[in-house]
């Protein structure tokens, strides 16, 4: 999986499917089991497990792994499968005022955070690994570089919080400086830009806007340094904030992405602008936004309110 660049927690989960799959046959070797074996462990993932689609779909995807890259023994023919129901499900948006009440009630690192999961509507783990380099503050934009699907897109960069962000970014360097003292300064960068640019991870334009507070240990590597901030932080700071402003349904962090879409779509900016936004590879992923716009389920006026 390292060699084909898989990313981590891809790794971690895989092989969690992968020992599940020898559980549930009682540890019986690999390279003696076939379709059959495959096909009764997910049949028993959605009838007995009642896992969703895309449990059942992400150990179908392991399962094909193990058997194609690691044994090299073709499965064939799995068969029917009983498949886990997809449900439809429509996204959590919040209005604007209650995007409002939320972000007045953050402070800090995450305030900022949290602007710019709304402002450019942002997935948690791409402004997690947000790098100086990626921030144009002359373009107002912000280059998103390998997110979902391995794509680079652009976003805008809010001007409302150009100067909170060059201030951050004031302090952020004092850190990397000081970091540098203690010959602690380097910054974990893809394995391919590391071998092509290696004095790269030693460089200010590659450290993390939003860097850790303290040093850890790189569980593949074991080189000790600076990385993101745990996801952790920032979603626990956006319920505390969302329970404080008397938010009654679930607000969590990609609730700021979804209220990007769905708020730009009510302001009139076309559909295939705001699916490049999201970096949304098919325009029926960015379509379900409109099901959630402002005007009542369905965009239908309620006949009570015409009475």
């Amino acid at each position: 999986m390292r060699t084909g660049h898989y990313a981590l927690r891809t790794e971690r989960a895989y092989i969690g499917w992968i020992l599940r799959f020898l559980v549930f046959h009682e540890w019986k070797k690999p390279s003696t089991m076939g379709h059959k074996e495959v096909r009764d462990f997910l049949t028993d993932l959605a009838v007995n497990g009642k896992v969703a689609a895309s449990t059942q779909n992400q150990a179908f995807n392991a399962l094909i792994f193990l058997y194609h890259k690691v044994i090299k023994k073709d499965l064939g023919e799995i068969g029917k499968v009983v498949r886990a129901r997809r449900p439809v499900r429509l996204p959590v948006v919040a209005s604007k005022d209650e995007v409002r009440r939320v972000l007045e009630l953050m402070e800090g690192r995450e305030h900022l955070m949290a602007r710019l999961l709304y402002g450019a509507g942002l997935r948690l783990s791409e402004c997690l690994r947000l790098r100086v380099q990626d921030i144009f503050f002359d373009r107002n934009m912000i280059l998103v570089r390998a997110a979902k699907g391995n794509k680079d897109r652009r976003v805008p960069l809010p001007g409302s919080i150009q100067d909170d962000m060059k201030r951050h970014l004031v302090k952020r360097k004092s850190i990397f400086e000081t970091d540098k003292k203690l010959g602690l300064h380097e910054v974990e960068i893809p394995d391919a830009l590391a071998r092509k640019y290696p004095s790269a991870q030693f460089e200010w334009n590659w450290q993390f806007v939003f860097a850790g507070d303290d040093f850890s240990t790189d569980p593949r590597t074991g080189a000790r340094r600076r990385h993101h901030i745990h996801p952790m932080r920032l979603q626990r700071a956006v319920r505390r904030a969302a329970r404080n402003a008397g938010i009654t349904f679930r607000f969590t962090s990609h609730t700021f992405r979804h209220s990007f879409a769905t708020h730009l779509l009510e302001a009139g900016y076309d559909v295939r602008t705001v699916q490049e936004l999201l970096g949304h590879s098919d325009v029926k992923t960015t379509m379900i936004y409109t099901h959630v716009l402002n005007k009542g389920a369905a965009g239908v006026v309620s006949p009570l309110d015409n009475l």
